[in-house]
């Protein structure tokens, strides 16, 4: 094989979501395809229940250390950049951007700039609910973010994980998502739903969401593939 069809390699971790992390490497396989290159991955599998009681007692420190623990097996496996597939461990990525022996690919970071190129000023969250209480961890700055009743938080955060532990979702999951955003923008005037959850990936599509919205899966791999094609 000619290694100018190969991009970087990327070290993806799995695990997190087992749904997001098919998602990532079937839509990157199918870019690389459309870019005429040849998907360049390596994969390590998370302990998601780990992850999920390090996010939930607020350790970042141990959740960056953790994650960079898993980052240098993917980097003796050829990986040349770090991907980690899921908003929630986002939660400690500026102390895992200390710690990573790679470079990251920040979703959030990129979230941002997309939020900022679309003039968005009023938003409101789709994710856990540790994205949604912490307003996306603090990092969405001059932004205004609302959210939801404490009712509807617990109804996103279920709904979420529920996908999250079948990796997949359901229509009835989508349908009653998609009542609470035009009721958010209805009641709230929020101007678009940031999908923050890589799993949402499972049910939300350009063909089936008829609500404003922004896929932070999808921004995070227009940002991977630029990273892996450079």
């Amino acid at each position: 094989m000619n290694d100018s069809s190969l991009g970087q390699c990327i070290g993806l971790i799995g695990g997190l979501g087992v749904g997001a992390a098919i998602h990532y490497y079937r839509e990157l396989a199918k870019a690389h395809a459309a870019a005429g290159r040849v998907l360049n991955l390596v994969m390590v599998h998370a302990d998601n229940v780990l992850v999920r009681e390090t996010i939930e007692a607020g350790d970042k420190r141990g959740l960056a250390s953790y994650l960079a623990a898993l980052i240098a097996r993917l980097q003796a496996t050829g990986a040349e950049f770090a991907v980690v597939p899921a908003v929630a461990p986002h939660l400690a990525i500026a102390e895992l951007t200390e710690l990573s022996p790679l470079p990251m690919a920040n979703m959030i970071g990129e979230l941002k700039r997309e939020i900022e190129a679309r003039h968005l000023r009023r938003i409101a969250l789709f994710g856990t609910r540790y994205a949604i209480d912490s307003r996306l961890f603090g990092q969405l700055d001059q932004i205004e973010v609302i959210t939801p009743q404490p009712e509807e938080v617990d109804y996103i955060h279920t709904t979420y994980f529920q996908m999250v532990d079948a990796g997949a979702g359901t229509a009835a999951q989508r349908e009653g998502l998609t009542r609470l955003a035009h009721k958010l923008m209805e009641r709230d005037r929020v101007e678009a739903i940031i999908l923050a959850g890589t799993d949402l990936a499972l049910v939300f599509d350009k063909s089936n969401t008829d609500f404003p919205h922004v896929d932070a899966a999808d921004v995070h791999l227009n940002a991977i593939m630029k990273m892996a094609l450079e």
